[in-house]
């Protein structure tokens, strides 16, 4: 087991550096973080879920989703079992907040490889929360990389600045929910901070890696045509109007019971974030095509029917009728 980073001993203990949420255990204790994957045993920090996968599977890119990444391939997703946030609805909830969930270890060398099998081009860290894995993605992603392939986080965001840092030198797209222009949300239903994402976001968008955000929308806790308006403006400022954006509808699941999002809601959250944004999607809903058009000239340039996909308008992720940037990334390398 390699050893653990970003703890930090004092007087009182240790504690994890990783992320917002700060654990702290006492110098001599056993026991687990916020997160489950790291912690301490016999007084030292050590990492029980290194490179215990709960899941291993090959998706289309689109179901992270990214829609702007190696559109129409597959990649390979896997994730820890636990997360650093308590989200009252999360959909993944029984592998994210469940103490007891069944895990596969994986050696970094061994998942490299299997991501470059078959159709898969790299590897997705998904299902929960990929950034309490640091030690193990900065083991197997520069493996993956130095394959060829690429590496995909989907996260929350809430992850401390400097260990962030690190992650976008060795990773190529992310996916970070922002899920609520509340703070109070953030606190009531997340235990996490706003600001802390909005942070994180901020840096994705001023690296090399490609950065796509999504937002689900709960009935009657973020879904204020006024919030709406305010994000977009923030992400068009902070981000730039080409930065992809995901509405994804609510379910009710885990300890949060709100009714299903209306797809008029998300219709209209659709309309008011494309006054800002030129590629604003709608997710978990069979009725609409998520097709890419091009905000230059209008022409299809990415066709998609449920996980089918077509590319036949887009040349080197520019537009095939008139050339324009589409903030598409087409090839790695």
């Amino acid at each position: 087991m390699r050893d653990p980073e970003w703890f930090r001993r004092d007087e009182k203990g240790w504690k994890c550096l990783l992320c917002p949420r700060g654990c702290t255990f006492e110098p001599d204790s056993t026991a687990l973080g916020h997160c489950r994957v790291r912690g301490l045993k016999d007084g030292k920090p050590y990492l029980p879920g290194y490179g215990e996968c709960v899941s291993l599977a090959v998706d289309p890119i689109e179901k992270k989703p990214l829609y702007h990444f190696l559109p129409g391939t597959s990649i390979l997703s896997t994730g820890p079992a636990g997360c650093n946030l308590t989200c009252d609805f999360c959909q993944n909830w029984s592998i994210s907040q469940n103490s007891s969930v069944p895990t596969r270890y994986v050696s970094p060398a061994d998942l490299a490889e299997i991501s470059m099998e078959g159709e898969s081009r790299g590897i997705a860290y998904t299902y929960t929360e990929p950034t309490i894995w640091f030690e193990y993605i900065a083991d197997s992603a520069p493996l993956v990389r130095a394959g060829g392939g690429a590496v995909v986080m989907v996260s929350n965001g809430e992850i401390n600045p400097d260990p962030l840092l690190q992650l976008t030198e060795i990773t190529d797209a992310w996916n970070v929910d922002l899920k609520s222009w509340s703070d109070d949300f953030y606190k009531r239903h997340c235990g996490g901070s706003r600001e802390t994402v909005l942070q994180t976001i901020r840096t994705l968008a001023r690296s090399a890696c490609h950065l796509e955000i999504t937002f689900l929308i709960i009935p009657e806790e973020n879904d204020d045509p006024v919030e709406w308006m305010e994000m977009a403006q923030w992400i068009c400022d902070e981000c730039g109007e080409d930065t992809v954006l995901h509405i994804s509808r609510y379910f009710p699941r885990y300890k949060l019971r709100q009714q299903t999002t209306l797809i008029e809601t998300l219709l209209k959250a659709k309309e008011i974030f494309s006054r800002k944004l030129n590629h604003v999607y709608i997710g978990n809903v069979s009725l609409e095509r998520s097709d890419t058009f091009c905000p230059s000239c209008g022409a299809l340039c990415i066709g998609r029917s449920g996980w089918l996909v077509s590319t036949e308008g887009m040349i080197n992720g520019k537009c095939a009728s008139c050339g324009h940037a589409l903030n598409i990334v087409h090839e790695i390398g």
